[in-house]
């Protein structure tokens, strides 16, 4: 599809029942050298066909460098349809790894859900939903020219059908460990470890990449950077189990998240930790995630967090790199967040390319000294768990997420009963002749009794179980007509196919905006008088969503989100006029063959010059830094002074800054200086150019002027201008 197409929910979701996977199995990035432009990155991918580059790489040809490393954004608002728009965003921004999951979802289900229900605590996740968004995803990769994997969760006591569903739907990648059902959904352990068996088998047989839950340790410890043995012991339960299972190394995953974060020392506890694992996990895949245990609202606190994760990351070569927002403290998954946290990694992993081949480890000292000490006390625990007689006791004993650093214990650790929690007494024994005629199906299956030829392969029996043949799959579209997609989609029809627009933050036309607001004030006032302006503005359901003290009693910042009442309807917008800007080496190439020199300065009684010395000087990105000469006249310039200036240095370009408007003055002087020219004989062969607050295009050459500027102008596209100005006029 073309980047000015929106992307048709109606038409993708035609067809749904008779849609097939065209890709199954996780796809790891291409790695190696790549070179762009003038640089060569060494820890990088491909570039993408299709993409959106950081707002800096304007200065350096829009090069858009892609890391070595899967990079994963996590979008589940609750509505697919709306879920599938933010999935193209993301690609675009360089996410090839889309993760499907929130709050509860399918954890705290007993069955695969068919329908989209909402409003139940999380996003369950049904196959009409992995369906479409695969679909989607089949055509946003052949947009971005790379393979993009899917992803969710294999939990709760449903994690075998959903892997099914996942197998036969062609998911790519999910997190899947029966301790996260354990001590955190409080499912009975033999039922998890069972259903996990089974669940582990279906994926392998997918290539689905699996992503464990250790990381929910740290996440729920009331120390969590005391955690760091215990976070190794699980991973290698759930790893060494996957593995026996049959799943491959490469596709084992471990979710490694820091266990602190700033102010705590983040990079003296969390680096000896991030080796550790490298050192004992090394036939294993890093996922590395930000804690979210220690985020709050703010966007800033959240990335400069994020980046220094990112620099563990680069430094113990992470081979999925996650991206977690501010959405966590907020509960609202605002689109932009997404993007920007994709950006952040992306733009820090390039920014640290090939860090590694400039620094080695010290092999003495504090570092090396705190990684053996986790890796002995990750020993000791395990050592212990097996003398207390398995997993299952040692959490009985509440040996897990306790929050001293083991062998210390605090005594707070999570505790579940081997004969209790939901599932208790649901696993029951295989008779002696038990066979199930489909395919990765776990454990002994007696095929030998009914025919040893298929004994690789049962589902010959029945001439293909669902992975063989999808046309056995039941599709079930939608249960509850009032809450279905298709009911959803008649209410935004208008922001879909008409001319009417409404502010979004999640869901197409909600209405939602952010306003960010100061008041001198205390926290509590602050926060009172944050909402009241926001309903003195019309906004409706007004929240306080970001609340940070600057004094006391000084002064407040608060950010909160409210629904403006009204839409717009884009036939009545007065569109601004695109600007055509020349790329820099273009630039700069045309004037070394055509010297060009400016008069410039601020005109008639205005004193403000900084705006004007930005678009002159070199260290601004002025115009100087592409190769025209200036003579700067200075402020409160008389208009006939410009002319004059001109006239003796035999400039081609005069520039004019207007700040000042009351009175219309600045409209004047534009005249002034147009009619001055005139008077002196020199319009003809003198470009003039005014900028200004008040000034846009329209507004200059209406008053005589050539060109004219407002807020945001660059040098670089001042220079541009009088480029193609000067080329006009030649050619004419």
């Amino acid at each position: 599809m073309m980047p000015n197409d929106k992307l048709d929910i109606r038409a993708l979701l035609k067809g749904l029942e008779h849609y097939r996977p065209r890709r199954k199995g996780w796809t790891w990035r291409q790695k190696g050298a790549v070179n762009l432009g003038p640089f060569t990155y060494v820890e990088a991918s491909p570039s993408l066909d299709k993409s959106i580059p950081l707002p800096s790489a304007s200065n350096l040809g829009n090069i858009d460098p892609q890391p070595d490393a899967v990079i994963t954004t996590e979008i589940a608002s609750g509505r697919f349809e709306d879920d599938i728009r933010r999935m193209r965003m993301a690609a675009w921004h360089g996410a090839d790894h889309i993760m499907v999951i929130r709050t509860a979802g399918q954890s705290h289900m007993d069955g695969l859900l068919e329908g989209t229900p909402q409003g139940i605590g999380g996003v369950p996740i049904t196959r009409k939903q992995v369906r479409a968004q695969r679909k989607a995803l089949d055509i946003i990769e052949d947009e971005v020219g790379r393979p993009i994997n899917y992803h969710s969760y294999v939990s709760g006591v449903a994690g075998p059908e959903i892997a099914v569903m996942f197998n036969e739907e062609g998911v790519n990648g999910a997190h899947q460990d029966p301790q996260y059902n354990v001590l955190y959904r409080n499912i009975n352990m033999v039922r998890s470890f069972v259903d996990a068996a089974e669940s582990k088998k279906i994926m392998a047989h997918g290539n689905i990449a699996q992503i464990d839950g250790a990381h929910n340790a740290n996440a729920t410890a009331r120390e969590a950077w005391k955690v760091m043995p215990e976070l190794l012991v699980q991973h290698a339960i759930n790893s060494r189990m996957s593995e026996r299972v049959g799943m491959r190394p490469d596709l084992i995953c471990l979710s490694t998240v820091p266990p602190a974060a700033p102010p705590s020392p983040d990079l003296r506890l969390n680096l000896p930790y991030a080796i550790a694992l490298r050192d004992f996990f090394s036939n294993y895949k890093m996922r590395a995630q930000m804690n979210t245990k220690y985020m709050d609202s703010s966007t800033r606190e959240a990335t400069v967090t994020h980046v220094l994760n990112l620099l563990i990351s680069r430094l113990t070569s992470a081979d999925i790199q996650s991206t977690i927002t501010p959405d966590e403290g907020r509960n609202v998954p605002w689109h932009v967040y997404n993007i920007e946290a994709l950006d952040t990694a992306k733009q820090a992993m390039a920014g640290m390319d090939g860090l590694r081949e400039m620094i080695d480890f010290k092999t003495t000292g504090i570092l090396p000294e705190a990684v053996r000490e986790i890796k002995e006390r990750a020993i000791l625990m395990l050592e212990e768990i097996i003398a207390q007689g398995g997993y299952f006791k040692a959490v009985e004993e509440g040996m897990f997420v306790d929050s001293g650093r083991y062998p210390e214990r605090a005594g707070d650790g999570i505790k579940r009963e081997i004969e209790g929690g939901i599932g208790n007494q649901a696993v029951i024994k295989r008779s002696k002749d038990y066979m199930a005629p489909v395919t990765a199906h776990y454990g002994y299956n007696n095929i030998d009794q009914y025919d040893p030829a298929v004994k690789d392969d049962p589902a010959q029996l029945i001439g293909g179980s669902t992975l063989e043949d999808p046309e056995k799959i039941i599709y079930v579209d939608e249960l509850d007509f009032e809450d279905s997609v298709a009911t959803r989609l008649d209410e935004s029809e208008r922001y879909r196919s008409t001319s009417i627009l409404k502010p979004e933050v999640q869901w197409l036309g909600d209405g939602v905006v952010t306003v960010d607001l100061f008041f001198a004030a205390e926290p509590r006032v602050a926060e009172a008088a944050a909402i009241e302006t926001g309903r003195k503005m019309n906004l409706t359901q007004v929240e306080v969503i970001h609340k940070e003290v600057m004094h006391p009693s000084e002064g407040t910042r608060i950010q909160i989100k409210g629904t403006v009442p009204f839409e717009i309807d884009t036939k009545t917008l007065e569109l601004p006029k695109i600007k055509e800007t020349r790329p820099m080496e273009e630039i700069i190439d045309y004037y070394k063959d055509h010297p060009v020199h400016v008069v410039a300065g601020t005109g008639g009684s205005d004193e403000h010059s900084v705006g004007m010395r930005e678009i002159l000087d070199i260290k601004h990105g002025g115009i100087e830094k592409y190769g025209l000469s200036y003579t700067y006249l200075g402020t409160s310039v008389p208009i006939e002074k410009f002319i004059d200036a001109a006239i003796e240095t035999s400039a081609k370009v005069v520039m004019i800054s207007l700040i000042i408007s009351h009175d219309e003055v600045h409209y004047r002087n534009m005249q002034k200086l147009h009619d001055y020219a005139v008077e002196k004989g020199v319009r003809d062969r003198l470009l003039i150019i005014a900028g200004g607050t008040q000034v846009t295009p329209e507004i200059a050459e209406s008053n005589g002027m050539d060109a004219g500027f407002g807020r945001g102008t660059k040098g670089i596209d001042v220079a541009s201008t009088i480029m193609s100005l000067l080329e006009k006029q030649h050619d004419h």
